[in-house]
């Protein structure tokens, strides 16, 4: 069983001994702790948080935890429930609240929970707001003073998801008519979680001829492993041969990351997904993008087509936004198929994506698996190596980094571990932040060139770990 904390937020196993699970105690202790630093950071001490929920077993009860320790320390409550956590991001902005909480543990298994943690602006907290929750909660809770009876707030309950399709039928870049048009035929994999809700209503208000739903019940009850990657996909895969259907989306428990299916069964490819959507916005906006330092160079490619920059940020969502704003980017993401378009807000969001995806397609004329084939092909391999605990892992990436720094045809960034970038490919080195492993992902023009890219540098670090 685990509990793991760390900026981004908290998370874990349902049951079992406080400070090891997610327990009760454990829930009431880090949403109070939040409390405190939102506090802090307003000078406020009458403050509104929102609150939201995938649809996982566990989600009543956690959400019933919070939503009452935030009431007995004295702060107004909006619950939106059952609710994507791109919607639980806009509703804080729609709100003017101070902060929010997302209840959900992403593509974890079942038994998994998690509190993610918003700022004002419904972005995820920065590490330095990160740290203080932490340290509060792990120091201070002994000392916390809940409010008295007169001073506690009321929960409000509230339903966002039509707010944020409205929003995102407004868009500029969102075509109905184009949708309309091309009658498509799109079926929905939602790992039975909001998903199940929330695409469907989207895929109806945009027209969309036919929608076929797969594990679209939001019982919880996952029918597959939850992250939506092609080997836990392929009753949608499936269903797309079977069918004569246009395309599939598989999302994730909390709808957050963006998978395509093309209409013969095969992956549109999770690192194509932004991809393609940056292909569509910059054609008509050009500017510069952003993902992060493990996704397909393919982004770059893209954008470089259209006139534009590309960068590179750590790994994570909230530092993909921070390098977004910097470079004033008009669209970003990462390669999970994480979208993020800023005009509609800075986080990332199926719904929009699935958006601007008809829209590219129903334009293109093309069939899903015709429009993949216009973009350069890829290849990431994805690889760890295992360590013992004694292992100085920062003293192997810069062995790593010292070895190629003398070499005119590579590249090397270390904002986040080391990223080495060849001519005709890559490699990604990162420690784990939660067990003793390095993390190496390489990119090539095909399978072997990555696989063998990749077991160069595992070489490299497995004789450098056993100096």
């Amino acid at each position: 069983m685990t509990l793991i904390k760390s900026v981004s937020g908290i998370r874990g196993t349902i049951g079992g001994k406080p400070g090891n699970n997610l327990t009760p105690i454990d829930i009431i202790k880090f949403t109070s702790a939040f409390c405190e630093i939102i506090k802090k950071r307003t000078g406020k001490s009458n403050i509104k948080i929102v609150t939201g929920r995938d649809a996982r077993i566990s989600g009543k009860s956690v959400e019933n935890l919070v939503t009452g320790a935030l009431a007995a320390n004295g702060v107004k409550v909006i619950n939106i429930g059952l609710a994507a956590t791109p919607t639980t991001e806009i509703a804080v902005t729609e709100e003017k609240a101070d902060g929010g909480i997302i209840i959900t543990a992403s593509h974890n298994p079942k038994q998994w929970n998690a509190l993610k943690l918003l700022n004002e602006k419904g972005e995820f907290i920065s590490a330095e707001d990160g740290d203080a929750l932490l340290n509060i909660a792990e120091t201070d809770f002994d000392n916390f003073h809940f409010s008295e009876t007169d001073k506690y707030q009321t929960i409000e309950n509230k339903d966002y998801l039509q707010k944020h399709i409205d929003l995102i039928l407004q868009n500029k870049y969102v075509d109905t008519d184009a949708i309309k048009k091309a009658d498509f035929k799109i079926a929905v994999d939602a790992v039975n979680s909001v998903g199940g809700i929330a695409v469907p209503a989207l895929l109806e208000q945009l027209g969309v001829a036919e929608i076929v739903k797969l594990n679209c019940e939001p019982t919880g009850n996952f029918a597959h492993t939850p992250e939506p990657v092609p080997e836990n996909l392929s009753q949608i895969s499936d269903l797309m041969k079977e069918k004569s259907l246009d395309a599939g989306f598989a999302v994730d428990p909390d709808v957050d990351r963006l998978v395509i299916i093309n209409e013969n069964g095969t992956m549109f490819n999770e690192e194509y997904t932004i991809v393609a959507i940056a292909d569509f916005i910059l054609s008509q906006t050009p500017g510069n993008t952003v993902s992060n330092l493990s996704s397909s160079r393919a982004l770059r490619d893209i954008t470089e087509k259209h006139g534009g920059k590309y960068y590179a940020s750590a790994v994570g969502e909230v530092n993909v936004v921070a390098k977004m704003k910097e470079v004033n980017a008009v669209f970003g993401g990462e390669g999970n198929g994480g979208v993020i378009f800023p005009e509609l807000h800075y986080g990332r969001d199926s719904l929009i994506g699935i958006a601007l995806f008809l829209t590219h397609l129903a334009k293109s004329g093309l069939k899903c698996s015709e429009l993949r084939a216009k973009y350069p092909d890829y290849f990431i391999s994805k690889n760890k190596i295992d360590l013992t605990s004694e292992t100085d892992v920062d003293k192997i990436l810069k062995n790593i980094k010292d070895k190629f720094s003398s070499r005119k045809d590579v590249e090397i960034t270390d904002i986040d571990g080391v990223k080495l970038d060849f001519t005709d490919g890559w490699v990604h080195l990162r420690k784990s932040n939660t067990e003793p492993i390095i993390r190496i992902y390489a990119e090539g023009k095909s399978k072997n060139e990555a696989e063998e890219l990749a077991a160069a540098i595992i070489n490299e670090v497995n004789s450098l770990k056993n100096k």
